[in-house]
């Protein structure tokens, strides 16, 4: 909900340090391929109840993230790197609730429900991706992508403030997860609804 309004704050500094990026042997793969590194990292000090250092790998987690996009805008995107992307940041979605669960017995099914909400979210996303990709073209509000994106009302800005109130209040995290994991089931009604009105 908050991704485009977002990406005018944060695209400066991402395209000035893209251009720095660019001039070096670091790929834009390298980095997406790092940001799953990081994301795990941030899962494991979970897991060891270290907040504060999961905390500093989560954003920096989303700044290579950001980052990876904008330095393979530069040297020319792939479809491979969108993929490799995609799947990366599941790893990040993914991981950070899985070891939440495994912190406390009372955070595993708030855990689950989340992973649960998310699945469908990312079914819901991809699915109206494909079939949207064979009626148009272009990259929409979100800018260039590697597939069309349909807005909804949890996105990327919503999911790293849900995963920074985790950390700053690991003793809510089932109140939050169940709250996080409604949102985003709201999301996949919304986008369900978008695509009865957009698709014969």
């Amino acid at each position: 909900m908050f991704d485009v309004a977002l990406r005018r704050l944060v695209d400066p500094a991402l395209i000035l340090m893209a251009g720095w990026v660019a001039d070096t042997r670091i790929s834009a793969n390298m980095l997406t391929i790092s940001g799953a590194g990081l994301a795990l990292c941030a899962a494991f000090f979970i897991t060891q109840s270290n907040f504060t250092a999961a905390l500093g790998f989560i954003l920096l987690n989303r700044m290579v993230d950001g980052l990876d996009g904008a330095v393979a805008r530069i040297n020319g995107p792939t479809a491979f790197g969108g993929y490799l992307d995609t799947i990366c940041d599941y790893i990040f979605y993914l991981s950070i609730p899985i070891a939440f669960g495994l912190t406390r017995p009372i955070n595993q099914i708030p855990a689950l429900l989340l992973v649960a909400s998310f699945t469908l979210t990312a079914v819901s996303f991809l699915a109206f991706a494909a079939i949207a990709a064979r009626q148009t073209s272009g990259g929409g509000a979100h800018g260039p992508k590697a597939f069309i994106y349909s807005s909804g009302l949890m996105e990327g800005g919503e999911t790293i403030a849900f995963f920074l109130l985790f950390c700053l209040l690991p003793g809510f995290f089932p109140t939050l997860a169940v709250v996080f994991a409604a949102l985003c089931l709201l999301t996949v009604v919304h986008r369900l609804i978008l695509a009865a009105k957009s698709f014969d």
